[in-house]
């Protein structure tokens, strides 16, 4: 394909780089951010106006997304991308090529800050999936902060800019920024638009504040729904209730309200609300951790028997699984042993997307981005939950996505009375608080 082939959007999406030269670009999946990110690339070394770029990517996104993308393209295949995601040596060298795309994994970044220090390379930095650099207080952030001075052009790429709520934004706008719009300090965002709940544990939002957010980051960042330029598939939400045996939902309640439970004769003590919640989410899976090295056992088989009659509900379809836990995965191996887990190298990518694969297990954490799956099937299962809103919005929008050319079905197993319709609730709620944002993003450019 060649630079024709690109939609009017994605030619508004470059121009907004190559103007803004510090910005966010908020685009759903399937909107092609990395295709538009290239070209503003190529267009800006073409032009002198940059020297090198640094792409910082998750470790899958950076070994099998960038690369490989400006080779679809004619106008991008000049390209000259080199992927610097191994240990220290192999890195040193790829980055010492002066190729004039350098792509790494966002764990690194730290290193390479520390390495090349004053003499630093890039001029250009682009980062994929910029919602990982929402706290403040990572080692990741902090690096980051050192070299801002010495880059020309700053671009952030998330579909999911605020999974936990608009307290997530400061941080990637002082990348942008460096406080000129949501503050200089994150104390000082706070102080201006949130107010400190009692002991000072969390914050609420200021009535007001979220419309005053909106305003003071609008001329920084893009806003694009798939919806309106994209013809993408229905999606059908599901949610079945798995009731747990009475015996262990009494030892669910007794943990819940007690923060201890028996089990093989063991006392379980859980030493707060968090270690508490996490225990909850297990029993409803069906597997209980002891504590370190100690194993798990197993309580229940709920989950997997409704996954068992799911397929054989569906014995045309291929399905995508989510699981939680290790135990989640290593029960769910016994139980299907046709089934292929997702690898780190994803090189069973391919054999899913020819429809080789029926049963594919994958953890959110490592299949949310950029992975293309909507060629291997349109049938999703949430076998354990978890409370991120980015992982659960991207790991739907592997099959739910342009280029699907059937409904996708999106699963969820929910235990009746758990820790699991907590967390339905907390996504639904988190999905409002951004979808507010993005909406208003949206609105300002049409």
């Amino acid at each position: 394909m060649d630079r024709t082939n690109l939609h009017k959007y994605q030619e508004q999406a470059i121009q907004f780089i190559k103007e803004k030269r510090k910005c966010a670009l908020f685009l759903d999946l399937g909107m092609g951010k990395t295709t538009s990110t290239l070209t503003a690339m190529s267009e800006l070394l073409a032009e002198g106006k940059v020297k090198r770029v640094l792409v910082i990517a998750p470790l899958r996104v950076a070994n099998s997304v960038w690369k490989q993308e400006s080779k679809k393209w004619a106008h991008l295949d000049h390209l000259d991308i080199e992927i610097a995601t191994g240990g220290q040596k192999p890195r040193k060298e790829a980055i010492d090529k002066n190729s004039s795309i350098v792509v790494i994994n966002r764990d690194v970044i730290h290193s390479l800050v520390h390495e090349y220090g004053k003499k630093w390379p890039f001029d250009m930095v682009v980062i994929d999936e910029s919602s990982s650099f929402k706290s403040s207080s990572t080692m990741r952030f902090r690096a980051i902060k050192k070299i801002l001075k010495h880059v020309n052009y700053m671009v952030l790429l998330t579909g999911t800019p605020s999974p936990n709520g608009l307290s997530d934004l400061w941080s990637q706008f002082f990348l942008i920024d460096q406080g000129e719009s949501l503050g200089k300090t994150k104390g000082s965002f706070y102080d201006a638009f949130f107010t400190q709940d009692y002991m000072g544990y969390s914050y609420t939002l200021n009535p007001g504040a979220d419309t005053k957010i909106y305003e003071r980051i609008k001329n920084r960042a893009m806003r694009m729904d798939s919806k309106d330029y994209l013809e993408l598939p229905d999606r059908i939400d599901l949610d079945i209730s798995v009731e747990l045996p009475p015996a262990v939902m009494k030892q669910y309640k007794e943990l819940e309200k007690e923060f201890v439970m028996i089990l093989n004769d063991e006392t379980i003590d859980v030493i707060n609300s968090a270690v508490l919640a996490g225990k909850l989410l297990q029993i409803c899976n069906g597997a209980f951790y002891h504590g370190e090295d100690k194993g798990y056992t197993v309580i229940h088989d709920k989950k997997i028997e409704e996954l068992k009659q799911i397929l054989e509900d569906n014995p045309d379809d291929n399905f995508l699984v989510a699981y939680n836990f290790r135990s989640d995965l290593e029960r769910l191996q016994k139980a299907f042993p046709e089934a292929v887990v997702l690898d780190k190298e994803g090189k069973c990518i391919s054999e899913w997307n020819r429809g080789k694969i029926r049963l594919l297990l994958a953890h959110p954490a490592s299949a949310g981005h950029g992975l293309n799956l909507q060629d291997g099937g349109h049938q999703i299962v949430w076998f354990g939950l978890n409370w991120s809103l980015e992982l659960y919005q991207q790991f739907n929008g592997r099959l739910h996505r342009q280029g699907q050319g059937v409904p996708v079905v999106v699963t969820h197993l929910v235990v009746k009375k758990g820790m699991d319709e907590k967390i339905m609730k907390a996504l639904f709620q988190k999905h409002e608080s951004q979808k507010a944002l993005l909406d208003y993003l949206k609105a300002e450019i049409e």
